[in-house]
């Protein structure tokens, strides 16, 4: 099976002996541009334009049809399944593709100097809606989704100050240095190798021996994968079906020019970002969108140092960069160490870590003493200025009520030992929920003393008048299944309550033993400080 369109000398290698007969034979007698491929296994209704809109040279959509290689003639449920819905929801695509038109000019650059389809140049489209910002439930970031240990793998640095999966070139670079390898460890497969961007390559290749071993069909269609795969494959084959003859099924792209529309610019050290956008006379969240790599108010102070800015603002910025004093590229506060202060304690002032204080003072350790005086880099703008910070981002999220179901808003302070899992029950939701609602995967860890935000449904009634007792605050009853290993006053611990209320509430004796999978009610005070 193939799934390479055009019979040119330079994918012949790559064709089964079979295929590359027809191919010699449709050479041979003039036809060159024959279409080898698995036939259509049905017609669609999608209605035929009179006449296809002209594309000129000047679009980038002509440079990424004419790069495309995958065999888009093929046809089966899954492939119409996800081009159904895109074909729903227009308007996706202005979406999509406006948030694309400053980085595709340089993702298809580059997926055409490594020899790979260009279909692959929309694979961020499917992995994040090409948003920089994406994290999902799986702890992938950015552009192309890395996970943190593939992030690793190829070189993407995490630090306080930076998340390499996020950064545009960086991770555009990972991808498809990920990707070629992975097309040949399945022997040119590019469906096998985009199955295994998603799946793991593991998961493929146990995939492929389970087939083989049942003397079956070892191509992606036939492969028993996790079920997001099976979706995640046919969804960039239609979308790119559609990219490569939208007027057919009623999709408008919007315009992105054939030309580049970033500039990287060389630093020699860190800068503010306010200040970086000032240079370059642009908004700082503009620069925040071309550089979402940054996790705070300035770059790394240990690199990269470089910055996208847009095309038409380098001259101006490279000028005023050379003109700046290395000094006034950030700004300095001098702090004189009062009585109670700590390196934590000034990290949370100014909003940066204690290790970054310390080597900026060439402290060896942690201690400091009253009266010293300390230079702390800090940002140049108010907090709020950098929209697309960490912080803030993270900020909006959770001020952002997620539906009219859950209208609710508890504000709850992680305590040493809290988990998602524990928080869900407490409160009634899922742990997908708690994580969404801020900024988070299922799988991340808890830090005491950070804050989550949690919504709740309406119709759950304030308890405190038929819980009298408890009189103030706003009062919830939560139903608790008992673990193993749980007890009345590990419990009652737990949701700070008393056992004796526990007895009360459910009815049962103090001394019994609790039973794992029983349920149990509490009334909690929501609003008690955690």
């Amino acid at each position: 099976m193939t799934y390479l369109r055009n019979c040119d000398g330079g994918k012949m290698a790559l064709l089964k002996k079979g295929t590359r007969l027809l191919c010699l034979m449709a050479l041979l007698t003039g036809s060159a541009q024959a279409t080898i491929g698995i036939p259509s296994q049905g017609k669609d209704n999608y209605p035929k334009p009179a006449q296809t809109a002209p594309v000129t040279e000047k679009s980038l959509w002509n440079r990424v049809r004419t790069g495309f290689e995958l065999d888009l003639s093929y046809e089966n449920r899954r492939i119409e399944q996800e081009r159904n819905w895109y074909v729903r929801n227009p308007s996706y695509f202005q979406r999509v593709f406006h948030r694309a038109s400053p980085f595709l000019h340089h993702i298809v650059e580059e997926t055409e100097k490594r020899g790979i389809p260009l279909e692959f140049a929309l694979l961020p489209v499917v992995e994040s809606a090409f948003d920089p910002f994406a994290y999902s439930h799986g702890r992938a970031a950015g552009l192309w989704q890395f996970i943190p240990g593939t992030a690793k793998r190829f070189g993407l640095r995490k630090t306080w100050w930076y998340d390499g999966r996020r950064d545009i070139v960086a991770s555009t670079d990972a991808a498809l240095q990920y990707l070629t390898i992975l097309n040949r460890m399945f022997d040119g497969d590019w469906l096998l190798a985009l199955a295994a961007y998603n799946a793991g390559e593991g998961n493929v290749l146990k995939a492929i021996r389970r087939n083989k071993a049942r003397g079956l069909s070892t191509s992606f269609w036939a492969l028993n994968l996790p079920k997001e795969t099976q979706a995640y494959v046919p969804r960039l084959l239609a979308l790119s079906k559609i990219v490569s003859d939208p007027a057919r099924y009623g999709i408008e792209l919007p315009e992105i020019p054939n030309r580049s529309q970033i500039a990287l610019v060389e630093l020699d050290s860190q800068i503010d970002l306010g200040q970086a956008a000032r240079l370059a006379g642009i908004e700082v969240n503009t620069i925040y969108q071309y550089n979402p790599g940054f996790n705070h108010w300035a770059t790394d102070p240990e690199g990269p140092h470089q910055l996208l800015v847009p095309a038409h603002t380098e001259q101006r910025f490279l000028q005023a960069y050379a003109e700046l004093p290395a000094s006034e590229r950030i700004a300095w506060q001098r702090h004189t160490v009062r009585s109670g202060d700590s390196l934590i304690k000034l990290a949370k002032q100014y909003r940066t870590t204690p290790d970054i204080i310390r080597d900026a003072n060439r402290l060896s350790g942690s201690m400091i003493r009253q009266g010293q005086s300390l230079m702390i880099p800090t940002a140049s703008m108010a907090w709020d200025d950098y929209t697309h910070s960490q912080d803030n981002r993270l900020a909006r999220k959770q001020a952002s009520q997620p539906s009219r179901k859950h209208s609710e808003k508890t504000v709850h302070r992680v305590r040493r030992g809290d988990t998602l899992w524990d928080l869900s029950r407490q409160y009634g939701v899922s742990t997908q929920q708690l994580a969404k609602w801020n900024g988070m995967a299922p799988g991340d860890m808890l830090r005491p003393g950070k804050k989550l935000v949690i919504w709740q449904k309406p119709s759950v009634t304030s308890l405190a008048a038929a819980n009298p007792e408890n009189g103030r605050g706003v009062i919830r009853k939560v139903h608790y299944k008992v673990r193993s290993g749980d007890s009345l006053s590990r419990i009652a611990n737990r949701f700070r309550v008393e056992v004796a209320q526990l007895v009360r509430w459910n009815g049962i004796n103090r001394n019994a033993i609790l039973r794992p999978g029983k349920r149990l009610e509490i009334y909690v005070d929501v609003t008690a400080a955690r």
